[in-house]
């Protein structure tokens, strides 16, 4: 038998090995990720969580109490990631003007973010458009008010209801994969398709929200696109 720490011809005793409790909880949520990515919020259980995290029920039970616990950590987890994926360091992100924000990049950041997590993102936008809370959710209040704050600029259209386009164009971004997944079967068909749609919310803004002659660089860009296709 291998010996390790010898001391004198004797193997030193290991130290009992100490909880850490917050592994222990990112082991169960990296475990329920697992299971509703694979089966849905509807093949979740905390028993079957535990087994998977290697824990014994009680104490998954000491950190989520129900299977709707570990759903809604599980929705959490999604919107800081999304958020990190879209705005970078929430540190320093609300002290970005919106006239100074990359349009073209937010939109693609969420639709590859949606793309790369079908199952978990679309669980997260049901959570957060069910659960009455959405001023709660880091992401869609940081990207909520974001367009706020270009509604109110000389580069956004007018009268526009940021609420009902906040909601249009996050559901779209996140129901699109669930299309683009069973139309493709290769990653660089789906890559595709995420192109494509990226590409069409950017002509939606630029001619619904956005103001064109704002964005003239953009503009060309987008135009261009369309008529290499026509």
């Amino acid at each position: 038998m291998r010996q390790h720490g010898a001391n004198n011809g004797m193997s030193e005793k290991r130290s009992p090995r100490r909880r850490d409790p917050e592994r222990t909880r990112e082991a169960i949520l990296e475990a329920a990720r697992e299971v509703l990515a694979q089966d849905g919020k509807e093949g979740l259980s905390v028993a079957q969580v535990a087994q998977r995290a290697g824990v014994n029920r009680g104490t998954a039970y000491q950190h989520f109490e129900t299977r709707e616990d570990l759903i809604d950590a599980t929705a959490a987890w999604v919107s800081d990631k999304l958020y990190e994926a879209v705005f970078g360091d929430p540190a320093t992100s609300d002290d970005q003007g919106v006239e100074r924000i990359d349009i073209e990049a937010v939109n693609r950041h969420i639709v590859d973010f949606a793309m790369d997590n079908p199952a978990l993102g679309r669980i997260w936008l049901f959570q957060v458009l069910s659960s009455g809370r959405r001023a709660s959710d880091a992401f869609w209040r940081q990207y909520e008010s974001n367009f706020k704050r270009f509604a109110e600029t000389e580069l956004a259209q007018p009268n526009m209801d940021v609420e009902v386009l906040s909601l249009l164009f996050i559901a779209g971004a996140f129901i699109w994969p669930a299309w683009a997944r069973s139309s493709a079967r290769t990653a660089k068909q789906r890559r595709e398709l995420a192109e494509r749609f990226s590409r069409e919310i950017l002509r939606l803004s630029l001619h619904g929200t956005l103001r064109p002659e704002k964005y003239p660089d953009l503009d060309a860009r987008v135009s261009g696109r369309r008529k290499k296709r026509s």
